[in-house]
């Protein structure tokens, strides 16, 4: 099929304007933090875009002939309810992204874009607490598994051969410490020739370093590399770790009783002891500390009473395009190579300028709509979130799914009841008996709550959950409480049942 002229040219400026879409979807679905490494990362880049802390000094004229009678005034000085790029709160009726696509294509050197983060007054003296308790937020690099175990092999006195090995498996040990594939494979991607003893003779150092259990090639190895000559009923521990691991995990006592002549007793007291083992020794090695987030929303409640969100845009800078290049542009002195460059960086300059406050407009409807639909969660507590699906939120915005999904991706919220990520208030639900929806999440609750109250010497199955939340309103498919007890890492009856 033909396409006619307009058709063709519409389909050109779209594909010449696409990389400004993209721009802004790929800002849009920045977290705050990310989004300061990309302004500063384009303020290093581009000469043309300025964050000035102090108010800026008066640009002198780039004519060589002399200063023109009146200089500009800067950027700052310039009043801003003019020129600056005001968020509609109430626009509502066209994708998020069109209104870039309509952005002029002929840039006047007399016009101005900023971009000024909304901190009011009365909110400024915040603005150094805010910032220490961001701060205070950020972790320190803990020391890593790797390090704490090559600290150690070097006080070793080994050939040059087998310590390269060496250091080649601690650097490629999992999260949990363990060798990630048989020892053979592991020489294989080595890609230098060491033979197969000279392998062994580097795991076996490493599988003698701190944590014990570290160097392990599966859950058995790494357990009977914590049992010493001292540890208590090591002979029976190493019956049970070499033959009878998953009658334990799945609490068949009864069957090791049989197979082994061990008495229930001694086999209880030796599974205590075993709850002493550590199965991940990697593991100690993670950050403790609370995560590295700073939200990108704050929830209030206004006068009256009603929840509103504030975008926190105190952390990110102002941004505005250099009046200097302006008036260079403008004098007509410059040459068409050095003119081109100017207008194509001053483009550029827009287009993020332009995607940022597209950013602020967007995130702050979608949250406004989430916060709109979740208020009985910042009343009341998690058992009380409603189901919530994107396209509910899309609907309400006027935007596409998609970008919903960009918006509320890897954002976090600070509300009245703490820190969540935005993906928490949207859940599938289901239909109680009564007719009500109810999420998926107070589903997780009431089955979580009513295993903790079982008698554990008689747990309910998975049919008896059931009956148990039909007996509170929750009428759902056995299947379906056995996925969500899995999810719950909620053992199955047998294996809660305490002999």
């Amino acid at each position: 099929m033909q396409l006619s002229f307009s058709q063709q040219m519409k389909m050109s400026q779209q594909m010449k304007l696409a990389p400004r879409m993209i721009q802004s979807m790929e800002i849009l679905q920045l977290p705050l933090m990310a989004l300061q490494e990309r302004i500063a990362q384009e303020l290093s880049e581009n000469p043309m875009l300025e964050a000035p802390e102090v108010e800026a000094e008066v640009v002198e004229s780039a004519d060589a002939s002399g200063p023109p009678s009146d200089p500009l005034p800067t950027v700052a000085e310039k009043p801003l309810e003019q020129k600056e790029l005001v968020v509609d709160s109430e626009h509502n009726n066209q994708d998020d992204f069109e209104r870039l696509l309509n952005m002029p294509e002929d840039w006047q050197p007399e016009d101005d874009y900023t971009y000024s983060p909304r901190v009011s007054s009365n909110r400024a003296e915040e603005d150094g607490e805010r910032a220490h308790d961001a701060i205070s937020n950020l972790v320190a690099r803990p020391q890593s598994l790797q390090d704490h175990l090559l600290e150690q092999f070097r006080f070793f006195s080994c050939p040059p051969e087998i310590r390269e090995f060496a250091e080649f498996l601690i650097q490629n040990l999992d999260g949990h410490g363990r060798v990630p594939g048989t020892l053979e494979k592991m020489v294989e991607d080595f890609g230098k020739p060491v033979s197969a003893d000279d392998a062994q003779a580097a795991l076996s150092m490493i599988q003698r370093l701190d944590p014990p259990g570290v160097g392990a090639r599966d859950l058995k190895e790494c357990f009977l590399l914590q049992i010493g000559p001292n540890t208590p009923m090591r002979d029976v521990l190493i019956t049970l770790i070499t033959s009878h691991l998953e009658d334990l995990a799945e609490n068949r006592l009864p069957v090791i009783e049989r197979k082994t002549g061990y008495s229930l007793d001694i086999i209880k007291e030796a599974r205590e002891e075993l709850h002493h083992l550590n199965p991940w020794p990697g593991r100690d090695f993670e950050a403790a500390s609370a995560p590295n987030v700073i939200p990108d929303i704050a929830i209030e409640q206004d006068a009256t009473g009603k929840y509103v969100v504030r975008l926190e845009d105190e952390y990110t800078p102002r941004l505005n395009i250099s009046r200097k290049y302006q008036q260079i542009l403008a004098s007509g002195n410059a040459d068409p190579k050095t003119k081109e460059y100017i207008k194509r960086k001053i483009e550029s300059a827009r287009w993020l300028i332009e995607s940022i406050e597209q950013r602020y407009n967007t995130l702050k409807r979608v949250a406004q709509a989430i916060v709109d639909h979740q208020t009985a969660f910042l009343d009341k507590g998690p058992e009380f979130i409603v189901p919530l699906k994107m396209q509910q939120i899309a609907d309400v915005v006027g935007v596409h799914v998609t970008t919903v999904s960009r918006a509320v991706d890897d954002k976090y919220v600070q509300t009245p009841r703490g820190i969540f990520a935005l993906k928490r208030f949207f859940g599938g639900g289901t239909t109680t008996s009564d007719g009500d929806e109810v999420a998926w999440d107070i589903i997780r609750i009431k089955l979580k709550d009513i295993v903790d109250k079982e008698d554990k010497n008689d747990p309910l199955s998975d049919d008896a959950l059931v009956a148990e939340l039909a007996k509170q309103g929750y009428t759902l498919a056995r299947r379906t409480i056995t996925k969500y007890r899995k999810a719950l890492d909620i053992p199955s009856s047998r294996q809660r049942r305490a002999y």
